[in-house]
């Protein structure tokens, strides 16, 4: 745990501790708004079906809308696209904020909504881009950078628990709309704080002379098949916060769904950081692979448990599953991609966990209420099936340039290449 902990030292030193806790606080809103809004609607309007049509819109437009903004800051670089987006996201959650409360027709609350996805900042993606180009500058290894990734991820799982806990305390003691206000303070405050970070600069766009459009280096083939993986795995999620809402119902304790939810992203997240551990001659092929095989392994057991004990303990071993899975998916992009797209991929790996997720949730609903939480169980379990088959058919990809190249160049406000290595 020692080297670990060194590890994880040096990844904070990278950009100092005023980084992390901003990206985190500026993609906290992230994980409020998509429950906050379903809560939202749901009280104002009283319909659920309006409250899943504007949920579903806001999802659309973040999964299209994302790689898109990861696009813009790879060619503009990370503060003005940053401080533009953060700012509109503000916006647009206020404005979705003020048309429910004024019990606005459904079409256009559902416009709303899907420029409230639309506009999301992509601080995930981008802090992951950002810290991987500080370590990459500074001149460190693999496992810093590995390490860097599952910092990253960890920051992530904690802000998808800690987000819809907020949400649901607001909504038991006020008003799901004071949770949507306060991700609009934070998007406004925090991103703001992310974009004029002094690392910001750390990642130069390429020079273009004006009015040109700069070449798009192509991708590797295998880079699909890691998004299909991240897509698959957003299946997981859906599938199984559908099942676990069904089968809390059936078992007459429906407030508990949050609650075992919570436990499988806390699950998660602990095994997102112990990640550092693993000896660094075991690859990231290989760990794709023996993490899709867990997946299965582990997500098996929830088409047999019948107790909310015995889903307690599944759902959180299961979780120990799914941060090394994405963790490694993120750290084989990294090492694919051409510098020039970093950010756009990693914008493109979070929506697909988005849109994945928004689509299972919505299939998997279906098959719980017209057969039980089991059939929903059942999706999880086969998207778990496939991500194996596509880690064990995919070629990985040989390495990219690294970021240290053009696009990483060091920059006169950004860290010394010697902060990898302070005490």
């Amino acid at each position: 745990m020692t080297a670990a902990y060194a590890t994880y030292r040096r990844v904070i030193a990278l950009g100092g501790p005023v980084l992390p806790v901003v990206s985190f606080l500026g993609r906290l809103p992230t994980a409020m708004c998509q429950l906050g809004s379903l809560l939202l609607v749901a009280r104002t309007s009283g319909s659920l079906t309006t409250a899943g049509l504007v949920g579903g819109a806001l999802a659309a437009g973040q999964t299209v809308a994302g790689p898109l903004i990861g696009r813009l800051a790879d060619r503009r670089g990370q503060r003005p696209v940053v401080l533009i987006a953060c700012w509109c996201n503000a916006l647009a959650v206020t404005a979705l904020v003020a048309a429910s409360l004024a019990w606005i027709a459904t079409p256009p609350l559902a416009v709303v909504g899907l420029l409230a996805g639309a506009t999301v900042p992509q601080i995930g993606p981008l802090a992951r881009t950002r810290t991987v180009a500080l370590a990459r500058r500074a001149g460190a290894g693999d496992r810093t950078v590995g390490a860097a990734l599952s910092f990253e991820g960890t920051l992530d799982e904690v802000s998808f628990v800690l987000g819809p806990a907020l949400v649901g305390l607001a909504a038991t003691v006020a008003h799901p709309a004071v949770a949507l206000g306060l991700a609009a303070v934070l998007l406004a405050g925090c991103g703001s704080a992310f974009a004029l970070h002094r690392t910001a600069t750390v990642l130069r766009p390429a020079a273009v002379p004006p009015g040109a459009c700069p070449p798009r280096a192509r991708l590797p083939r295998g880079v699909h098949a890691m998004r299909a993986s991240m897509a698959l795995q957003g299946g997981m999620f859906g599938a199984c916060q559908a099942g676990i809402t069904a089968l809390t119902e059936r078992l007459h304790q429906p407030a508990q769904a949050g609650l075992v939810y919570a436990a499988m992203g806390v699950m998660s997240a602990a095994a997102g950081l112990s990640l550092a551990l693993v000896p660094a001659r075991i690859g990231l092929p290989t760990r794709w692979r023996a993490s899709g095989a867990a997946l299965i392994v582990l997500s098996v057991p929830l088409l047999s448990v019948a107790s909310l004990w015995a889903l307690y303990l599944v759902v959180v071993v299961l979780g120990a599953a799914f941060a090394p899975h994405l963790i490694t998916v993120f750290g084989l992009t990294e090492r694919a991609v051409p510098a020039g797209r970093l950010a756009e991929s990693m914008a493109f790996l979070t929506s697909a966990v988005v849109g994945g997720q928004a689509l299972a949730l919505a299939v998997s609903g279906r098959l719980a209420d017209a057969h039980g939480p089991y059939a929903a169980f059942a999706v999880a379990v086969g998207a778990a099936a496939l991500i194996l088959a596509v880690a064990a058919t995919t070629r990985v990809p040989t390495a990219a340039r690294p970021v240290t190249s053009a696009a990483a160049a060091p920059a006169d406000s950004a860290p010394s290449a010697s902060a990898d290595h302070r005490p």
